[in-house]
């Protein structure tokens, strides 16, 4: 049986070495599909308090936050919420009121021409180019 060579050895300790740090990379945590609950959890607080300083800014209520978002976390939603009042506060803003009109349907982004048989009978003939 042959000894290995001290460069071999080197290698072999250097990449053992190595391995706890790669195996805190982010990047590779995400390739390999491994689970991380605190990351999860922080972008969900991360969340909750946009939503929460959203629905104040806009003069919504707190219970109207919570029931117009019933996946967000509530207390991360209360101090986005809280964080945004003495905010404002402070600072003196007032809100910024919905325009959305209740119960109406979403509007859709970019609306296509109307190809019906009826709008084309009204609409104008294209001009012919030559």
């Amino acid at each position: 049986m042959t000894k290995p060579s001290l460069a071999a050895l080197l290698a072999r300790l250097l990449l053992v070495a190595a391995l706890p740090l790669a195996g805190g990379c982010d990047m590779l945590s995400e390739l390999l599909e491994i689970p991380n609950p605190a990351r999860e959890h922080a972008i969900k607080e991360a969340e909750g308090r946009a939503i929460g300083g959203a629905c104040r800014h806009a003069g919504r209520s707190l219970e109207d936050c919570y029931t117009l978002n019933p996946t967000a976390e509530k207390a991360s939603v209360f101090a986005g919420w809280r964080d945004m009042n003495d905010y404002m506060m402070e600072h003196k803003l007032d809100t910024v009121p919905s325009r959305l009109v209740p119960g109406a349907p979403p509007a859709t982004s970019v609306k296509s021409p109307d190809t019906t048989p009826e709008a084309a009978k009204t609409a104008p003939a294209p001009a012919a180019t030559h």
